[in-house]
């Protein structure tokens, strides 16, 4: 396994996480979830991904489930909320928490930044990034991210608005793959930013859940290597087998940096599939906008904006 710094926190994490949202797909049973994660951690794997929201939570619990016997130690946890108000998200934090059977979690992040209004929500006097601030300061989390998928653009907002609160993320969760190196880039435009602040990089949808395979164009082999050639902490990758943990496993085995020449290559055979977002549908359509299709789970609109609006 490779391991590497989780930008300025000093953590030592896996190259590869586990995605959590394929734990508990209706094709992996509870057992074989277990097994999977334990199998990751056996492996050398430390980093796991989860959220709050998915499959109404039984990620989390079957992750929870896995850490027992010793098995918490061995790895770095990570959760995600959608509230964007602070009584949401602590409300959130504290069903992650049980479901999770963990004391702390190792990091929590902002779920879902694909909206240019989410920022200014989340850092509002009432907004989520005070409750995760609270309860980090409590012990019930370490660390503090964002996730996205839809526009490179709403992370560099998200990242300005921080700064202007005088607020460093530690970890930011961005679309890093083949085709997105063509299209709205994520690679191009934020990722330079948060080498530059030495925040920890956390790349998701290296393989598209298969949907980059499905161009013709390049091997699942391929993809995870650009995705770790990139200069990520860790390379999340959405695992509902065996047999694909074992790809993921073979895929870092096997890893070693890229020429200038097979980068170059790589990402010639990928131009014209990836040039108009068709292989990147989370970028391109609503379909994996899970907050949108619930909008409950983002809280209360800030009181200052409501009030604003009744006057």
């Amino acid at each position: 396994m490779i391991y590497r710094t989780l930008g300025s926190t000093g953590q030592k994490v896996s190259a590869i996480g586990i995605g959590g949202a394929h734990l508990s797909r209706k094709n992996v049973d509870e057992r074989l979830a277990i097994r999977i994660i334990r199998t990751a951690i056996d492996n050398g794997i430390t980093f796991m991904d989860n959220s709050w929201d998915y499959s109404n939570g039984q990620s989390e619990l079957r992750l929870g489930k896995a850490l027992r016997d010793g098995y918490r130690q061995k790895a770095f946890v990570m959760t995600k909320v959608d509230g964007r108000s602070k009584d949401q998200a602590s409300k959130q934090l504290e069903d992650s928490l049980k479901r999770l059977n963990v004391d702390h979690i190792d990091l929590v992040q902002h779920h879902e930044i694909i909206r240019y209004e989410d920022p200014d929500r989340i850092f509002d006097t009432d907004g989520a990034n005070e409750a995760l601030i609270r309860a980090r300061d409590a012990g019930k989390i370490r660390y503090i991210g964002f996730t996205g998928h839809k526009d490179p653009h709403v992370h560099l907002y998200m990242l300005e608005v921080a700064e202007r609160f005088g607020f460093k993320f530690d970890t930011v969760q961005l679309p890093l793959n083949l085709m997105d190196a063509h299209f709205r880039s994520f690679a191009n435009l934020v990722l330079p930013r948060l080498v530059m602040r030495n925040i920890g990089v956390l790349g998701m949808k290296c393989l598209a859940d298969g949907v980059l395979l499905k161009s013709k164009t390049v091997t699942a082999i391929e993809c995870i290597h650009y995705a770790l050639n990139l200069p990520t902490s860790v390379v999340i990758t959405g695992i509902d087998s065996l047999e694909i943990l074992n790809q993921a496993l073979e895929a870092v085995t096997t890893y070693y940096p890229l020429s200038e020449q097979e980068l170059s290559d790589l990402l010639a055979k990928t131009a014209d599939a990836g040039s108009t977002g068709k292989f990147e549908p989370y970028k391109t359509s609503s379909i994996f906008d899970s907050t949108a299709q619930n909008p409950q789970w983002l809280g209360e609109e800030p009181r200052k904006i409501r009030e604003l609006v009744s006057v």
